[in-house]
């Protein structure tokens, strides 16, 4: 025995040692095994059986060899859980091909159909680049065989059967793929089917409210959820059932619940030997089960009986036991109606009452539990999905942001089809409206960026008021003045405007809107004040933030860059052009005489001179120019990507603005000029120091000969008479 084990182990050992060259081998050998094929399909060796030699003979058997050995290697292959590549499928293809125009070539035209019926074959098992490039290996042997021996040439025949090959590949894939396609269609449709009967049932299981969205965090999670609660209903309450017919003996023992709009009794579940129950809703107020419904109290029926509805047609029960299912101990809603009958005029006892009355209970208390565990996760995930929106508006630190941010996290706490924020303004002492935001198109025109003036409407209200309006639901929401006059939200039924309140401020409204009659009821509400209100913190803060960082950048009487900020832009802009080779101009200005302006008619004048000066400087600048307050009377504008011909026009340009200004003072008007140097990086310099230094040089030039007038560094250089014709 012990020999034996090692013999077999060691036997083990040499397949596996050799595992990887036979596979090698293998591979080879469905190679040679397609070659040999071509090889005696081209030649036409085997054209009659009387005819072939012992060579075509072991040929033949090399290729048969290599198609059984190639079949082993994919079943294996296949045992092992291992993928195929389409150089797998080549390998199979390819010599089963090749066997089948062997087949041909053995015994006729007749079974050339083979062909055809193997290369549809192919198509439907294999990939399609697989099952393409195999059609151009069964076209290369038919040619092989359409011309062949040398010397002969069929091109109708093999015209034929390569279009008989395209055309069997073609269809087949087609029909198949039409298959595929049409059981995945019918595959989707029965479970969308069956997901709209669990939302049918969770609406009257009071699970989900109607209209309302669930709770659950993405569409997937939704239907898990909703069909793992609907079920949970569903197997109690089958238990329940069962328990009744095997203590009632009934022929019928079923529960009908009352749809979402209570107008309608459905079957829930039932044990019966009756084919002819109602499957469809019916009519609550009707019959014996809709006087159950209104008298809310058992009722027991014995004899001829009328007002059998829960039936399609009257078996002739002759005994009827029903109760209804009533939430709180009798004084809640009612649900529906448990019923149980019996063919045989056998009428129900007060103790089947009892029994059928703690099954209804049974009924209800699953109903209950799904929905009261429903509410916590529901109440849970809007608990998330709030903190979630309130932790993203605490790092917003920009003003688009934050109303970013509170718009979509309206949009998913309350499932709304339109969404606004709007800021609200003080100009000249008036309030102006803009809408910052927008989410959804109800309107005829679009409304973000729009602006409106104090007015009437339910927005400017809020604003005024400081409270959500409307104050009820609105019935006909495009008749309502929402924004102002001009805007109307169409297709909309519920509406509701909060204000966006920090501290005793109130920075504007957030609009929502839903398709869904009476979408926003009391919790919502308070969750969109919430979110309001967290949205006016951030947008407050983000507001400070960059009214901070806007005097830290700017200077405050122009409100043009500073010298900290142009030093650091200037900084950026160089290592730019150095590294890209590219130009980079510099104008330096100052006003000519300022001082003289300043004590002729004193600094407020002179402020109003410099601000006039800084506007011609922003709006004669192009937009990709950084515009700065250098210091005192002086201004400097830096031009990338500019030249040393393009910086003198636009210096040019500046000057003859600024001559031409005249600025109305007490005194009378005004006019002043300026002086201008420039520089251009790397003409004139190789840093950003030298650049400045350079411009300063020209502007000193300019004062010094003339003034009111723009010098560059080759004009500087030339001296004064260039300077002067320069200008």
């Amino acid at each position: 025995m012990p020999r034996a084990a090692s013999s077999r182990r060691s036997a083990w050992e040499i397949v596996a040692a050799y595992r990887r060259p036979l596979s090698r081998g293998l591979r080879l050998g469905s190679f040679l095994g397609a070659v040999f094929a071509l090889l005696l399909v081209g030649t036409g060796q085997l054209r009659s059986l009387a005819t072939v030699h012992w060579s075509e003979t072991l040929y033949v058997a090399a290729v048969a060899a290599a198609l059984i050995g190639t079949m082993a290697r994919r079943v294996r292959r296949a045992a092992l859980g291992a993928s195929h590549g389409v150089r797998d499928d080549l390998e199979l293809g390819s010599i089963l091909i090749g066997s089948a125009y062997l087949v041909v070539e053995l015994f006729g035209a007749t079974v050339f159909p083979v062909v055809y019926l193997l290369m549809a074959f192919l198509v439907a098992f294999l990939p399609r680049r697989s099952g393409v490039a195999l059609l151009g290996v069964a076209v290369l042997f038919d040619a092989a065989q359409s011309f062949s021996p040398p010397g002969t040439s069929l091109p109708l025949q093999f015209a034929s059967h390569v279009g008989f090959l395209a055309l069997f590949a073609a269809l087949y894939h087609a029909v198949l793929s039409a298959q595929v396609a049409r059981g995945r269609a019918n595959e989707q449709a029965a479970v969308d089917r069956r997901i709209r009967e669990m939302e049918e049932r969770a609406h009257d299981y009071r699970l989900v409210a109607s209209g309302v969205q669930a709770s659950c965090e993405g569409e997937e999670e939704r239907e898990r959820w909703m069909l793992a609660s609907v079920r949970e209903i569903e197997g109690a309450v089958g238990a329940a059932i069962e328990v009744a017919e095997i203590t009632l003996k009934t022929h019928t023992c079923a529960a009908f619940v009352l749809t979402s709009d209570d107008k309608a009794l459905k079957l829930h579940d039932c044990r019966s030997a009756s084919e002819q129950l109602q499957r469809e809703a019916f009519s609550s107020g009707e019959g014996a089960l809709g006087g159950v419904l209104k008298r809310r109290a058992p009722i027991r029926l014995c004899g001829k009986l009328k007002g059998i509805t829960w039936y399609e047609r009257d078996p002739g029960v002759q005994s009827v036991l029903a109760v209804p299912i009533v939430e709180g101990a009798g004084s809640g809603a009612v649900r529906g109606v448990l019923v149980a009958d019996r063919m045989e005029a056998t009428p129900f006892t007060d103790e089947d009452e009892r029994v059928l009355c703690v099954v209804a209970g049974e009924v209800l208390r699953a109903i209950e539990v799904e929905r009261v565990l429903s509410y916590i996760k529901r109440t849970r995930d809007e608990k998330e999905r709030l903190f979630r929106a309130i932790e993203e508006l605490n790092r917003a630190a920009k003003t688009a942001e934050a109303v970013g941010v509170a718009i979509e996290g309206a949009r998913g706490l309350a499932r709304l089809d339109f969404a606004a924020l709007t800021l609200v303004e003080e100009e000249n002492g008036r309030r102006r409206h803009k809408v910052a935001r927008v989410a959804g198109v109800v309107s005829g025109r679009a409304l973000e960026g729009e602006t409106f003036t104090d007015n009437t409407g339910l927005v400017a209200n809020v604003v005024r008021y400081g409270v959500p309006l409307p104050g009820r639901d609105v019935r006909q929401v495009e008749r309502e003045v929402v924004f102002d006059e001009g805007t109307q939200l169409k297709g909309l039924h519920s509406l509701k405007i909060v204000p966006l309140r920090a501290g005793e401020r109130i920075l504007g409204t957030l609009v929502a809107g839903a398709r869904r009659h009476d979408a926003f009821d009391d919790d919502e509400v308070r969750t969109l004040e919430v979110l309001a209100m967290q949205a006016a913190q951030s947008i407050l803060r983000a507001n400070l933030f960059e009214q901070t960082e806007r005097m830290a950048t700017t200077d405050g009487l122009t409100g043009l860059l500073n010298h900290r900020t142009f030093q650091s832009r200037a900084e950026e802009a160089m290592l730019l052009a150095s590294r890209y080779k590219k130009k980079l101009s510099l104008i330096l200005t100052d006003i000519d005489h300022f001082k003289s302006v300043n004590d002729t008619y004193g600094h407020p004048t002179g402020d109003q001179v410099l601000k006039g000066v800084s506007r011609i400087l922003r709006k004669t600048a192009r937009d990709t120019d950084l515009v700065a307050r250098y210091g005192g009377e002086e201004f400097c504008v830096l031009m990338p990507e500019t030249d040393l011909a393009g910086a003198k026009v636009i210096a040019e340009r500046i000057r003859k603005e600024i001559e031409a200004a005249t600025f109305d003072t007490e005194l009378g008007p005004l006019k002043v000029t300026i002086s201008l140097g420039v520089a251009t990086f790397p003409d004139a310099c190789s840093a950003k120091q030298e650049l400045i230094d350079k411009a300063d040089q020209c502007l000193y030039f300019a004062k010094h000969h003339g003034r009111n007038r723009s010098v560059t560094v080759p004009e500087m250089e030339a001296g004064p008479r260039r300077a002067a014709t320069g200008a």
